[in-house]
């Protein structure tokens, strides 16, 4: 079957991943977008489980303020090479762990992964980081977490 670029670029804007990676999912899909995503989610975990060993040498911190000053938190958002801690998409994911952090106030970073994502309940954190790791072809991890609040 072939697959029309409109259909490859379509699963690129919604996930991220690589053109040929998109391409690859849609063919041993048949061309359905929603079989597709299921079998990028699970090559994914299969990416996820390979760089597992990996060394964490890299990463950026992001902050997130709210409700004027009174919760904020902190986030470590560790990957393996600094050309991936400078990525625009990276900084951002780090900026809305953090947000995310902020509204939720997890205890800990295992509680924080298992937290459905606030600006999307389809996805866990966890899920977020399997994803980043796809995309930027590391290892991508929440390593650090601090939530603050006045009251």
């Amino acid at each position: 079957m072939a697959i029309s670029p409109e259909a490859v670029k379509e699963l690129r804007d919604k996930t991220g991943i690589s053109v040929m990676e998109c391409k690859k999912a849609l063919e041993a899909a048949d061309g359905d977008m929603a079989k597709a995503l299921a079998i990028l989610s699970e090559r994914a975990a299969a990416s996820v489980a390979k760089k597992a060993d990996r060394t964490l040498a890299a990463g950026t911190v992001s902050a997130y303020i709210h409700n004027q000053g009174q919760v904020g938190s902190l986030v470590q958002l560790s990957c393996e090479t600094d050309f991936v801690s400078k990525n625009e998409e990276f900084v951002a994911l780090a900026r809305d762990i953090a947000m995310h952090a902020a509204a939720m106030r997890p205890a800990d970073v295992a509680e924080l992964s298992a937290q459905p994502f606030i600006k999307n309940p389809e996805k866990t954190i966890s899920q977020l980081i399997s994803d980043a790791t796809q995309k930027f072809g590391e290892r991508v991890e929440v390593t650090q977490l601090s939530c603050f609040s006045v009251r």
